[in-house]
């Protein structure tokens, strides 16, 4: 009777925790993107540089719309900025350029969205510097990082965004990933598509 008891109690000790854990990682991804929109609003309002909170070595540079669900955008893919947000992975271009823009979050926070995306679905990106672009999703699938990669080029704005897979997993990590594909709606108010250069020594980049 003492063991049962003693295994049942460490069994619920161990599913508080898990609970606990995952509590802590949305209201991290919550309270960050508070933080972040406001940076975002001094940003918009002509302060050079705003940072999220006073460490910080990233900015944001977009607002990101997909079903109706708002996030903010921070530059730089490391790992300490998907803790708090989707990112832009900086050797894409800017959302709205010719080429392809590739945003990447976690599946169990700000990209958890990506479940119910489907083919037709629209996307819209706004700019820290006012310009807006419209997208419509063209393509969903399951991509295996370790063997495949996403080429950054393209003759018009696209848009990449990319978490992990499967949704419901249990641990973090995995080599699958969902991405979702989403091509530039001409007219619809959009901006006038950018053309910059592209990276000559980064054609695709590797799915993290």
């Amino acid at each position: 009777m003492n063991m049962r008891r003693t295994l049942a109690c460490g069994a619920a000790a161990a599913g508080i925790t898990c609970l606990i854990a995952a509590g802590w990682i949305h209201m991290k991804a919550f309270a960050a993107q508070q933080l972040i929109e406001a940076a975002w609003q001094r940003a918009r309002d002509g302060a050079d540089g705003a940072r999220p909170w006073s460490w910080a070595d990233t900015t944001p540079i977009a607002r990101l719309t997909i079903n109706g669900q708002s996030f903010f955008v921070l530059e730089g893919a490391s790992g300490r900025n998907l803790a708090f947000g989707p990112a832009h992975d900086a050797a894409s271009v800017l959302p709205g350029e010719v080429g392809n823009s590739l945003i990447e979050a976690h599946r169990d926070t700000h990209f958890e969205v990506l479940s119910k995306v489907r083919l037709g679905d629209r996307v819209r990106v706004e700019r820290v510097d006012g310009r807006a672009y419209e997208f419509i999703v063209t393509d969903r699938r399951v991509a295996d990082s370790r063997k495949q990669r996403i080429a950054l080029e393209a003759h018009s704005p696209r848009l990449t965004l990319v978490t992990c897979y499967p949704f419901d997993a249990i641990e973090p990590g995995g080599p699958l990933r969902f991405v979702v594909t989403a091509d530039f709606i001409a007219g619809a108010g959009n901006s006038p598509p950018q053309r910059v250069a592209q990276a000559a020594a980064s054609p695709a980049t590797r799915m993290r």
